[in-house]
């Protein structure tokens, strides 16, 4: 049987990533996906533009809107609108369209996609992995790339990840038309969310809506949530299909690694525990995961530590503050509003959090220290 160099399990934005980063690299990549048709994500699809830096290829064609105002609002008042600055921060792309896109490219490049292949059991024998199939299929590779989402059992049963997992529960909705949101315009909720918060984002002919609570279980009656939501948005409060879903956020420092292992994405993680950011951590993990996995294969590593070095360095060290943010101004909304998202500076910081050119770490304890002085 033909020996991959890497299977990838799952075919979302970071197992599509790291297959194209692989194949790019002349790698013998497999890419298995349980889903043999693309189905509807529940992420709403905002990513900072700065994402375009990963790729060698046009993301121009996944893009359905490109932000240039964030409208915020406490109980549906005290609106306050901030004019992000600079060119194109912020991005609302068709999920669907982004996965098959980076796909297709990794394609293009010699990469192999299997489908649909539901991945039953996981061993490693000799220097090899062996994927089964519930249907009987299997597949042998030298190493293994994790990256089937915020459910995947695989992390824990290698001790790879968080020993603690977090989630945030959150309730989507897809509506047809603009409503009253405005082109370029995405809109966030504060206040009618306990622990969480609501936003709506864009799309060319739909807009994607969503609750979230990141702090503890949800306790919110989120049908209440969207009947007061969507008629201020411009939408009857029936309109709608809800889908609800858990999202693995980032809880602390952990080890993405293991012998020939890696965890990328929500399956590590990686999700933003402040504001919810998945696509830019999610694409920039399989690209690092690709990089190290190409060092190993080509013998200029022993090891695939530099993976959760550099994961801790570009991502883990800001998240270490937005989780710190996070449990503050979710505990204290009303003061973390004034004080977060009032400033006659918050404009800037947020275009500059949004696009990435700015972490957590670099406006964290200024902002803690408002939010516990005023508490």
């Amino acid at each position: 049987m033909n020996i991959k160099d890497v299977a990838i399990i799952g075919g979302g934005a970071s197992g599509a990533s790291a297959a194209f980063h692989l194949a790019n690299s002349n790698k013998d990549v497999i890419l298995l996906e349980k889903n043999e048709e693309s189905i509807p994500k529940s992420c709403g699809g905002g990513m900072a533009a700065s994402v375009q830096d990963l790729f060698p290829f046009n993301l121009n064609q996944t893009i359905e809107q490109v932000i240039k105002t964030v409208e915020f609002s406490w109980c549906l008042s005290d609106h306050v609108v901030a004019e992000l600055p600079g060119s194109s921060p912020f991005w609302i792309v068709n999920r669907t369209k982004l996965d098959s896109f980076i796909i297709e490219n990794a394609i293009n490049k010699g990469a192999e996609i299997l489908k649909p292949f539901n991945v039953s059991s996981i061993k490693k024998q000799y220097d090899n992995w062996i994927i089964s199939s519930e249907s009987g299929q299997r597949v042998i590779a030298k190493a293994i790339i994790i990256a089937d989402g915020s459910q995947s059992p695989w992390p824990r049963h290698f001790g790879i990840g968080p020993k603690h997992l977090h989630y945030a529960s959150t309730t989507s909705v897809k509506l047809e038309g603009r409503g009253l949101l405005k082109e370029g315009t995405s809109r966030f909720e504060f206040g009618l969310v306990h622990h969480g918060f609501a936003w709506a984002f864009p799309l060319k002919n739909n807009v994607n809506i969503g609750v979230g609570t990141f702090i503890g279980k949800s306790k919110d009656n989120t049908e209440r949530i969207l009947e007061q939501l969507l008629p201020n948005l411009g939408f009857k409060a029936s309109e709608g299909i809800r889908k609800k879903s858990s999202l693995r956020v980032w809880n602390g420092h952990s080890n993405l690694h293991n012998d020939g292992i890696l965890v990328v994405g929500d399956a590590a993680s990686l999700c933003d525990p402040f504001l919810a950011e998945g696509l830019r951590p999610a694409l920039m993990s399989g690209k690092e995961a690709a990089k190290c996995l190409n060092l190993l294969l080509e013998g200029k590593a022993n090891n695939l530590n530099s993976y959760t070095n550099t994961m801790k360095l570009k991502w883990g060290d800001s998240m270490a503050w937005g989780r710190r943010i996070s449990q503050v101004f979710y505990r204290f909304p009303k003061i973390g509003y004034q004080l977060g998202i009032k400033r006659p500076t918050a404009p800037e910081r947020i275009a500059q959090i949004l696009s990435g050119e700015m972490s957590y770490a670099d406006i964290a304890q200024r902002v803690i220290k408002r939010l516990i002085l005023k508490k």
